[in-house]
């Protein structure tokens, strides 16, 4: 088990593809400007107490940006929620939204992967990926074109051996969610409105945080100051 974990965190992430496998059909989901079904709405996340919550009632008030990630052992999730616990709540109150991560792993993974990356906004799971898969996120990679992210900072080498690091001394051996899922972003509410959606086509797709920022008014944040939380 050990042998395939560390082929898979070490598999190349400098292209937008891994492996030569033909990439997974995406399902059909929902897309800009449309109402998310009430069969969405009504399907439950987990806090990190394990509290159902449900997912409509995270935007049925307000407006909120959420963020799927891939899984708490990504190095490249890591980094960009690093990135996404800088942006200051004061931003997100100026401009009325609220900032929410969703995973797909137990909740008991929640606590310790805020305390990792510095993340103090709000963070929910979705341990059976069934908002995933409403919501059409993409399992497998895609071909794709790509720059360099501006919130990725760790090369390949050192970021998957990290993430080896953390599965292995963690203390659940897993990799904290389907290595193979991909996120996306969307911008929702009040109510079941639709504002944006992004479906992350390989690991490296995720939409640049000022740019998502940008679309619901909050102001410019600046990433390039170095992150205080020391990573082992």
């Amino acid at each position: 088990m050990l042998g395939a974990m560390a082929d898979l965190a070490l598999a190349p992430v400098t292209r937008q593809v891994s492996g030569r496998a033909a990439p997974a059909a995406v399902p059909s989901g929902p897309e800009r400007g449309q109402p998310l079904a009430a069969t969405v709405a009504e399907l439950s996340v987990l806090d990190a107490s394990g509290r159902q919550v449900p997912f409509g009632a995270l935007f049925r008030e307000r407006r909120v940006i959420v963020v799927f990630v891939r899984h708490f052992l990504c190095y490249i999730c890591k980094e960009y929620v690093e990135d996404l616990a800088k942006i200051p709540k004061s931003f997100l109150q100026e401009a009325n939204v609220t900032l929410i991560v969703i995973g797909q792993s137990s909740y008991h993974h929640i606590e310790p992967f805020c305390k990792l990356t510095g993340y103090s906004h709000e963070i929910y799971v979705d341990p059976e990926r069934e908002i995933y898969k409403k919501l059409g996120m993409k399992r497998g990679e895609e071909i794709a074109p790509s720059g360099k992210s501006p919130h990725i900072k760790s090369n390949v080498l050192l970021g998957s051996i990290q993430s080896l690091w953390r599965a292995v001394t963690g203390p659940l051996f897993d990799f904290q969610g389907d290595p193979a899922q991909q996120g996306g972003t969307l911008i929702l509410g009040p109510g079941n409105n639709i504002h944006f959606i992004h479906r992350d086509r390989n690991r490296l797709d995720h939409k640049p945080i000022n740019s998502v920022l940008q679309l619901v008014g909050v102001q410019h944040v600046d990433f390039t100051s170095r992150s205080s939380v020391i990573h082992v």
